[in-house]
């Protein structure tokens, strides 16, 4: 078969291609820049497809995405609606696409999560636009398809290691340096991962197997087995604290649970109005966290996670592993404040 992936460098398309190269099919990668895994760059949507890509493909698997959660409706159909579309124009009704989009585009929304008209009831852009581009490959492309939806992605369930520490990664360095004082959810909200390998082998399996006859949709998420926000916390905190406690570091403390409701209405205006800059973007940047920790129910999946807090312990050791000097670093009380206006 020949196989062309995009987004080969992200974190799920190198888990991807590895799977991909293993079988002895010809597989094309591609990413925005060239690398020696990836040596074709296409930026995709913004520029024509390089000339390689011409002719008929057997599968196209789709992981190339952007995936800020900051995303305006404007740059969202820019960074995802229009590579989808170029993507379109290289397949013909004999290729089988496999989309990724994300398990966030179902699933129940409580309504402090939303963002108003402009996401027409998600959470954000890179939701909205995920969403948007599965009705986009239904309608436009006229052969089989392949919708594979993932939730928060970890590290790989053996060793923990990912190709880039981004998502949830942000909170443990938050958590080390001190800036997550607090966190906001509810103690016994659903919060979904995934072991990246498992990912790439849900993919991997659609793009080999025969081209389903309808549109098929795959999620991965643990489900039932789910943990909470508060269990994610208690395996984040020991985890890390083993790892401290290895290295003669003094453990972090586990910081307080607020929900959602009582951190809007009191503290959130305070915060605003007494922290430094630097202490408010961290608020900000954690508050998006807020959402996908706080699901009032878990997944349905079609391929259950295999033990979810010893994925996340594992990846939290790899991840102190390669950042030793954050992983170790002593946290920085909120006590300095910045002068209210």
């Amino acid at each position: 078969m020949r196989i062309l992936l995009t987004g080969a460098t992200g974190v799920v398309g190198t888990e991807t291609l590895g799977l991909l190269r293993a079988t002895g099919h010809t597989v094309v990668p591609v990413a925005r820049r060239a690398t020696p895994e990836a040596p074709l760059p296409w930026r995709i949507g913004a520029e024509p497809p390089p000339a390689a890509l011409a002719g008929h493909w057997d599968v196209i698997v789709h992981a190339a995405a952007t995936t800020r959660w900051t995303l305006t409706r404007q740059e969202a159909v820019a960074a995802n609606l229009g590579p989808l579309r170029a993507v379109l124009a290289l397949a013909d009704r004999d290729t089988h696409l496999v989309q990724v989009s994300t398990a966030y585009v179902g699933g129940t929304r409580n309504p402090g999560d939303l963002r108003g008209a402009e996401f027409e009831g998600y959470r954000n852009g890179y939701e909205w636009s995920k969403a948007r581009c599965e009705e986009l490959a239904r309608d436009e492309h006229p052969g089989p398809l392949t919708v594979v939806r993932p939730p928060l992605v970890v590290g790989r369930s053996d060793d923990g290691r990912i190709a880039r520490f981004s998502g949830p990664y942000t909170i443990l360095q938050a958590l080390v340096s001190g800036l997550a004082a607090v966190v906001v959810g509810d103690p016994d909200g659903y919060a979904e991962i995934s072991p990246v390998d498992q990912v790439a082998e849900v993919i991997a399996a659609a793009a080999l197997a025969a081209p389903p006859a309808a549109p098929r949709t795959e999620v991965i998420a643990a489900g039932p087995a789910c943990l909470r926000l508060s269990e994610l916390l208690d395996v984040i905190c020991g985890t890390l604290n083993s790892c401290r406690a290895a290295h003669g570091a003094a453990p972090i403390a586990r910081p307080p649970l607020v929900p959602v409701e009582r951190w809007d209405r009191f503290f959130l205006p305070l915060a605003d109005r007494h922290l430094s800059p630097f202490q408010a973007q961290a608020v900000k940047l954690l508050a998006m966290f807020q959402s996908y920790t706080a699901m009032t129910e878990p997944f349905a999946p079609t391929h259950p996670v295999r033990d979810p807090a010893t994925v996340m312990a594992t990846a939290v050791r790899h991840w102190a592993g390669a950042k030793p000097r954050l992983a170790l670093a002593r946290p920085e009380p909120w006590t300095r404040f910045a002068t209210a206006s």
